[in-house]
């Protein structure tokens, strides 16, 4: 992948759930939002919600998660607890949630029957939020900073949702941003040849 920025930034992404006492500046920040925003969208609906957590609001929400975390079973509560810590040691936390927008006026689109346009644009959300989560990460590694999309969050999806002030719906993700701890690797991929099939 060497000697394409796009594809040695792709390479070089990977995850770091621990970051340095060390600002993120406005700039940086607001970069990383317009590179999620470019993201494809289904018909172009952008039914996204970007939300940028700093301060005592992100340590509120860091205790919010350590507070629900010995609620589940031992593996999901050391995540959780995981998960916790890396949004009270990251400077920011971006976390995206679907607005519902294209569910809503999908039927009005697609004239089809509600029950089966409720999980054909609720996929088509996801998909598109998804997108954007992608930019957003890859956009934090070009310049320099090191990110966590913390997936384990959806089992509070009600309540970090309730936290953000968005409505109730789909969740996307909470991701801690930030510069790293301490340096790290990308984890080893399997090879293409197991998880690739073609047909002719």
């Amino acid at each position: 992948m060497t000697g394409n920025q796009t594809l040695e930034t792709i390479n070089n992404r990977h995850s770091i759930r621990m970051f340095a006492d060390q600002p993120v500046s406005e700039s940086d920040i607001n970069t990383i939002l317009q590179a999620a925003n470019k993201a494809p969208s289904a018909h172009n609906q952008q039914s996204w919600r970007f939300i940028v957590v700093q301060g005592e609001k992100k340590q509120a929400l860091a205790k919010l998660v350590s507070s629900h975390a010995a609620a589940f079973p031992r593996p999901s509560t050391a995540l959780l607890r995981m998960a916790s810590r890396s949004v009270a040691s990251a400077p920011i936390v971006i976390a995206v949630a679907n607005t519902g927008k294209l569910i809503e006026h999908g039927t009005d689109l697609f004239k089809i029957d509600k029950n089966i346009s409720y999980d054909f644009f609720r996929t088509m959300e996801i998909q598109s939020s998804a997108a954007a989560v992608q930019n957003l990460l890859l956009a934090a590694t070009s310049l320099g900073l090191a990110s966590v999309w913390l997936g384990i969050l959806f089992l509070l999806k009600d309540e970090v949702l309730e936290f953000l002030g968005e409505p109730e719906g789909e969740f996307m993700a909470v991701i801690p941003i930030g510069y790293a701890r301490k340096s790290g690797s990308s984890p080893k991929k399997r090879p293409l040849q197991m998880i690739v099939k073609n047909l002719s």
